[in-house]
């Protein structure tokens, strides 16, 4: 009889002890799912990406730039269903922003331009990052976004400067002293021998 109400005893223990874990369990997933609507709600209302407008004449220069193309579309597209959706955002726009650096049209290839594009690339990885961690830091994600839409407005206001300069006409002379200043081209200091 001890026996049996010993067993007893423990059978119901340890169906207890289940039930409480269970109810545990229940209450952590609970909070882990109202921790990842508030991050998905977070960052969906700041993922808003701006593509600054260029003017005509840069447009015009860029318009056969495949990959800033493919960039800007792909940019401005907003993903809706879930964490997920966002985090293959973040990996496709961190793929497309890597060939931007390498594939500049000719007017465009200088050092103001590459250094922004890798200013970019750097914000965009961040991104990436962040949105690919277990505790997603949601606030900093929508700070990364306005810092894009900052190197984005960048990189246009670099373009429209660097095309405005080469409408500028040169003056007479201009180029010969231009090409005189070249220190490749400087007499060389130990003298020729007839």
């Amino acid at each position: 009889m001890k026996r049996t109400l010993i067993l007893f005893c423990i059978c119901f223990l340890c169906l207890f002890s289940c039930q409480s874990r269970d109810e545990q369990q229940i209450l952590e997933q609970q909070k882990d799912a109202k921790a990842r609507a508030l991050v998905f709600s977070t960052i969906s209302n700041g993922w808003k990406f701006s593509f600054p407008i260029l003017s005509p004449k840069t447009e015009s220069l860029i318009q056969n730039w495949k990959e800033m193309n493919d960039f800007r579309t792909e940019l401005l597209q907003t993903p809706k269903s879930s964490i997920g959706a966002f985090q293959k955002k973040s990996k496709e726009l961190s793929k497309k922003v890597m060939v931007l650096n390498g594939t500049i049209p000719p007017p465009f290839v200088r050092p103001e331009i590459k250094s922004r594009i890798a200013a970019l690339t750097t914000k965009i990885n961040s991104i990436n990052l962040f949105l690919n961690i277990d505790a997603i830091p949601a606030q900093k994600i929508v700070a990364l976004v306005g810092d894009v839409n900052v190197e984005l407005a960048s990189i246009a206001r670099q373009m429209d400067e660097i095309v405005r300069r080469s409408e500028i006409p040169k003056e007479e002379g201009e180029s010969d002293m231009i090409r005189m200043l070249d220190t490749a081209r400087a007499i060389p200091l130990t003298p020729q021998k007839p």
